[in-house]
């Protein structure tokens, strides 16, 4: 059986990119900033599309996002596992190549930092998974585990997780 394209936005010439305009609202941050993660907000915690912030236009407040699954971008991470309830990061921990990313909502993130390695926030809620550690490049590779037990931001390459692949 053959199958018919439907829609032209059915096919691109790139595969599967998804980039598609966010009003600001509907982020998490409500004031995004080009190049890094965003969140889009949803009535379920941990379940919402995530992706990286391409373009901002402040005329008309929104965000064009890449939620292309399996995109690979340049972010920083915060090596934080566990939280001190609701006061501040408890401990920390390596991140190696492969361990999962999420997008943290802890108001004790540092400025412009919205990645971790912790599956739970300050308050112990579920954080969204984000993606996965990967290497930048052979020289990158060499350079992992980064981080360590204490408390730091990595510059880490995150494969996202994006759209039209399972949350868990």
């Amino acid at each position: 059986m053959t199958e018919a394209i439907v829609q032209d936005y059915q096919v691109a010439s790139e595969g599967a990119v998804r980039h598609w305009e966010i009003p600001y609202a509907r982020l998490t941050d409500a004031t995004p900033t080009a190049t890094k993660p965003c969140e889009v907000t949803s009535l379920t915690d941990s379940t919402q599309l995530t992706g990286t912030i391409l373009v901002v236009d402040d005329d008309l407040d929104v965000a064009v996002v890449d939620f292309t699954s399996s995109m690979v971008y340049w972010q920083e991470v915060r090596n934080v596992l566990t939280y001190n309830q609701d006061v501040a990061e408890l401990t920390w921990g390596p991140i190696n190549i492969g361990d999962e990313i999420y997008y943290d909502h802890s108001a004790t993130m540092p400025a412009g930092v919205y990645l971790s390695t912790s599956p739970l926030n300050f308050d112990g809620t579920t954080n969204t998974r984000f993606g996965w550690a990967l290497p930048r490049n052979a020289t990158d590779m060499a350079l992992f585990e980064k981080g360590g037990a204490t408390a730091s931001t990595q510059e880490i390459a995150v494969m996202q997780l994006g759209s039209g692949s399972a949350a868990t």
